[in-house]
């Protein structure tokens, strides 16, 4: 099988975003051949270069997104009005689109406070439109002058002065129509590639996007041009981001704007084959965003259980005895502060971690269990955590001042804040090694890696009740509120005073990572996603002989039935051959 990969910042990349979990699944997939067509989002990311490419990767296309290239196309008098009309209709479909965030009235099937979907009039002007605009664009060579021209901006000063748009749309000004226009241009960037051919991405037998939203485009043009199948994995909603940004722009470019990348996710949507979320969470706002319930499949991202087996692997009790000796020595010549009473916090430094509730938690911990520490192993995360950094050590000297065994000892502090790969070249299994119990504090949390991680070594947890937090976690360790220090310290303590529990829970915790989280599991769930895809899609290509002349009963007829067509079917009976009862009348007098 091809697989077109459809990325946005990611693989091939160095350092991209979910550029693991793709390499990951070309690298599990050896028997499939891979077309990777990415969109770079800056200078420095072209700069760092790609990643080692397996040799199922068999063609590689960039095309970046930060800045426009020009083409040098210049359309004529029937182009410019083809484009005026197209360009026309999605503005008109942005300026009419029900407004993000609105609820339905009560009674009706979706229930109060859920997002209002876009209409089926402006969701079909808006692929229309999209579509229009892509033939366009393959006709003429680009559209690169023509989204940043006068006319785009007239189009949509017209379709926001126009009966029936919105009141946040007529009330937009020129400044608001340039951003938009702007972003607009960004956005249909796109449509002007050179990807869209027989031997680009009309040669591939499936489209699978790492995202959604931009990435997702050219699969959608994929599939309006050549019929080929579109899988979307979304780990992150883009959706919801773009809800989430621009809190500083005016109403009516975040209305405008939040319009195209609803229109854009609901088209999406209806066009994939599958949807396929990372967890519950995700699940949840695809869905609330519009997506057929019977087109998504949750697939759990993967992670290498290989470098924490070492931690989490079981033992036999005399060889663990041993083991457990051998290695508490190890931890203490490498961390003093490491052992049966040591909690772990192991993530990015940033304020949405919630290290300040989890200082003031550790106080309480303390007071507790007085011979406890923390470790704090992390990496802030730019300026805003560097500063971030320097308050919650500030707490930490307030809370916890040095201590010191006796009048002539030098004191300690029972927090330390450390950064991976420091003395003692740490991996992140021996990080969780080194404690009792890893702690996660979040108020906003995605998809929790650093638990997996702990997990898999084979540890207990305590967690707040955040994103996919109890959908990782499951049963395996304790869950508390967020931003509720006394919850979380009094689920440290029952942990730390009673180890068969934190055995327990450990053992259960590494069986679900393995089960659920692991590398080959991801692997496996896409196999046989794409097999279930390319099953469904009916044969779009003519098969060809070694004259490059076609060859019409090459593929069996069934291949052009979508469906199940493999599983066997009862024998057709003809009518006459079976044996009917003559119906019993009463006549009715």
């Amino acid at each position: 099988m091809r697989i077109g990969l459809l990325t946005e910042g990611g693989y091939p990349y160095v350092g991209g975003e979910g550029g693991v979990w793709c390499d990951r699944l070309v690298r599990g997939l050896d028997r499939h051949e891979f077309d990777v067509y990415a969109f770079s989002t800056g200078q420095a990311q072209e700069d760092a270069g790609w990643v080692e490419l397996p040799p199922q990767v068999q063609r590689v296309r960039t095309a970046p997104l930060w800045v426009a290239e020009e083409d040098g196309v210049v359309h004529g008098r029937r182009a410019r009005r083809r484009f005026t009309e197209h360009y026309g209709e999605l503005a008109a479909a942005l300026c009419t689109a029900a407004e993000p965030g609105t609820a339905q009235k009560p009674g009706t099937a979706q229930g109060p406070g859920i997002a209002e979907k876009p209409g089926t009039a402006e969701a079909d002007r808006f692929a229309n439109a999209l579509h229009g605009l892509a033939e366009l664009a393959r006709d003429e060579g680009g559209l690169v002058a023509a989204l940043r021209s006068e006319q785009a901006v007239r189009a949509l000063e017209r379709a926001c002065r126009a009966p029936g748009a919105r009141r946040a749309a007529r009330e937009a000004r020129v400044s608001d129509l340039l951003t938009v226009a702007d972003h607009l241009e960004r956005a249909l960037r796109p449509l002007s590639l050179d990807w869209y051919e027989e031997d680009g991405l009309g040669a591939v037998d499936l489209c699978h996007a790492a995202s959604g939203g931009i990435a997702a485009l050219p699969g959608l043009l994929a599939r309006h041009f050549f019929g080929v199948p579109l899988v979307v994995t979304e780990y992150g909603v883009r959706l919801r981001t773009h809800y989430l940004t621009r809190p500083d722009a005016s109403p009516a470019v975040r209305s405008l704007l939040a319009a195209f990348h609803g229109l854009l996710t609901a088209e999406t949507y209806r066009a994939a084959s599958y949807l396929v979320p990372g967890n519950a969470h995700a699940r949840r706002w695809q869905e609330r965003c519009g997506a057929d319930r019977a087109k998504l499949r949750t697939i759990h991202p993967g992670l290498d259980a290989t470098p924490f087996a070492r931690v989490g692997e079981d033992r036999r009790p005399g060889d663990r005895e041993k083991d457990e000796k051998r290695e508490k020595q190890e931890r203490q010549e490498k961390q003093e502060h490491a052992g049966p009473h040591t909690l772990v916090w192991f993530g990015r430094v940033e304020p949405a971690k919630d290290l300040v509730s989890l200082l003031h938690a550790f106080a309480e911990v303390r007071a507790a269990e007085p011979g406890t520490r923390l470790r704090i192993v992390g990496r802030p995360s730019g300026p805003e955590g560097e500063a971030y950094l320097g308050h919650c050590r500030a707490l930490a000297a307030q809370l916890f001042p040095d201590e010191a065994d006796g009048p002539h000892a030098v004191g300690r502090n029972p927090v330390s804040f450390e950064e991976p790969g420091g003395p003692g070249a740490e991996t992140t299994a021996d990080v969780h090694a080194g404690g009792a119990v890893t702690v996660l504090s979040s108020v906003v949390e995605g998809f929790p890696v650093g638990l997996i991680e702990a997990m898999f070594c084979g540890r207990a947890t305590v967690s707040t009740d955040v994103g996919a937090v109890v959908e990782v976690i499951g049963g395996t360790g304790l869950v508390v509120p967020p931003r509720n220090p006394r919850a979380l310290a009094e689920a440290c303590v029952s942990l730390l005073r009673d180890p068969e529990r934190r055995a327990r829970l450990g053992a259960a915790a590494r069986a679900r990572a393995l089960e659920l989280f692991s590398v080959e599991q991801n692997v496996a769930a896409f196999r046989g996603l794409y097999l279930e895809t390319v099953a469904r899609t009916p044969v779009r290509r003519p098969v060809l002989d070694g004259a490059g002349d076609p060859q019409p009963f090459a593929a069996p007829a069934e291949a052009h039935v979508p469906g199940h067509w493999t599983e066997p079917t009862p024998r057709a009976v003809p009518t006459w051959a079976v044996e009917t009862p003559e119906p019993v009348t009463e006549t009715v007098r």
